[in-house]
């Protein structure tokens, strides 16, 4: 058995997780990010103690721990370098497990974590296989003959600050024009504001009055019920998704590529012009396209892929 935990803004997710990839028993926490990160790491180590008891099993039993958390990560020192949303920096969260487990402890950032549980349920056999999850950012992974793609200096692969538009929207890490700008469930939020002050008779208005919010889902549900001005968001918005995804095909050529985050479960209304557009832009127009398709995993995704992750790291 192996120890799965996911550290988020929101949330600490854990699970205990069987050599075949199976969850056998989870629980969550809230993070409460505004806390130490003495204060966060105790109630992640009190939780993953619950989790060995509820299955009746002891610490002896876990074979290795995986942790998956955002931001710059050392995994041969043991520290959380530095994160955006929880109050971490040259964090030695190694040495704080230790005193409460046996079980080596492999620490992996979070997007590239949950591209790896998706990789073991969805992409084992694949050479070459990419995880995007469009979310409040972009997060992504890039897994090469069954390893994790981290660069030179470990933090390789953060995609969704790769340049989409020059000089464009500001992004959340400073710069300006990144693909999580234009293309995470946050960007479209706020296209989705800005259409909704532009055209206030949209469908995407009364949504948004009926529901008192503006989400990932008010641009789509009023596509679907024929809004033009929603339908114009919509496209624009898959645009900026397909635009972004051209590059890391045409840099790549990857076997396949699986979307993720809650806007995926749009499915088919979301794929299938994704995929046309990156088949017609994409470089390679003489071997097999890309496939591309929804990730399958959702919220299990970063338990699954730590806790593989410090599988094979043993």
């Amino acid at each position: 058995m192996y120890l799965g935990i996911d550290l988020g803004g929101t949330n600490i997710a854990i699970g205990l997780v069987d050599e075949k990839g199976n969850i056998i028993v989870q629980d969550s926490t809230p993070t409460l990010g505004t806390r130490t990160a003495d204060e966060i790491i105790d109630d992640m180590i009190a939780l993953a103690e619950k989790i060995v008891a509820d299955a009746n099993l002891s610490k002896s039993d876990i074979k290795a721990i995986g942790i998956g958390c955002p931001g710059a990560v050392d995994n041969q020192k043991g520290t959380i370098v530095f994160t955006e949303n929880v109050p971490f920096s040259n964090f030695p969260i190694f040495d704080k497990f230790k005193k409460h487990f046996d079980a080596p402890v492999y620490l992996e950032n979070d997007a590239n974590a949950a591209a790896y549980g998706e990789y073991v349920v969805n992409g084992e056999g694949k050479n070459i296989f990419v995880a995007v999850t469009l979310g409040t950012g972009i997060g992504g992974g890039i897994i090469i003959d069954g390893k994790i793609f981290k660069g030179s200096n470990g933090v390789g692969a953060e995609i969704g600050h790769t340049p989409l538009v020059l000089g464009g929207v500001r992004c959340s890490c400073g710069q300006k024009g990144c693909w999580e700008a234009y293309a995470s469930v946050t960007a479209l939020i706020n296209q989705t504001k800005i259409a909704i002050g532009e055209h206030p008779e949209s469908l995407m208005n009364t949504l948004f009055k009926e529901r008192k919010v503006v989400n990932g889902r008010t641009a789509f549900d009023a596509a679907k019920q024929g809004d033009k001005v929603a339908l114009e968001v919509v496209n624009k918005y898959i645009e900026y998704i397909a635009g972004g995804l051209v590059g890391i095909v045409n840099i790549f050529q990857p076997d396949k590529v699986v979307i993720g985050g809650g806007i995926s479960k749009e499915g088919a209304y979301l794929i299938d012009p994704i995929i046309d557009y990156v088949r017609k832009y994409d470089y390679n127009q003489f071997f097999e396209p890309v496939k591309i398709e929804p990730a399958t995993l959702y919220n299990d995704a970063g338990i699954i892929g730590a806790a593989f992750a410090a599988k094979n790291f043993l």
